[in-house]
């Protein structure tokens, strides 16, 4: 096997384990995985390992398959470049607005200000639209599967989470619900 089918299956293993983490936790919510039930440096270790497994396969295979889909570069760069860069943006302050520990399951204040008065869910947000714009951008037929295994796993996402935060946060995650939505 090429360097590329094992990038792409590395990509989608690590884009598959969020997505069965993420459907588990929807079916049982009281045996949830996604998101974790403790904070630990265990826990928030392989979550990012497996985030870079996801983002940088799904890099290296738009870039070693640059274009292959033949779109045009109107469209790549004059929609997929701002997308990523809205999305990496939107997704960088989120982290480091939460912090590395909450952003990785660990519990805080119920927050409801900066980029989370206007979704509930900013950096799934962002994150949608910055693998969007890298699939319009790389135009890879290589890339296409872990991306759109990603942004299934990133859709999904935050009805695992929900149950959850109303659990934790109670009656003001329900208000919270009521005048923010999911997504924008």
């Amino acid at each position: 096997m090429g360097s590329t089918l094992w990038i792409q299956l590395a990509g989608m293993f690590a884009s598959g384990v969020f997505l069965a983490a993420v459907v588990w936790s929807i079916a049982f919510p009281k045996r949830r995985i996604w998101p974790p039930k403790k904070s630990t440096y265990s826990n928030q270790a392989l979550i990012w390992v497996l985030t870079v497994m996801v983002f940088g396969s799904m890099f290296w295979l738009g870039l070693n398959d640059w274009n292959s889909l033949g779109w045009s570069a109107k469209l790549r760069w004059g929609l997929g470049l701002p997308l990523m860069v809205i999305g990496n943006i939107v997704v960088i302050h989120s982290i480091i607005y939460l912090g590395y520990k909450t952003t990785s399951g660990a519990k805080t204040t119920l927050k409801g200000d900066g980029f989370y008065r206007y979704s509930r869910n900013p950096q799934y947000t962002a994150d949608l639209i910055l693998c969007s714009g890298w699939a319009i951008l790389s135009a890879s037929a290589d890339a296409m599967p872990v991306i759109i295994l990603t942004l299934v796993t990133l859709f999904m996402a935050p009805f695992s989470e929900e149950p959850w935060l109303r659990k934790m946060y109670g009656n003001p995650y329900e208000d919270y619900c009521g005048k923010v939505r999911r997504f924008l």
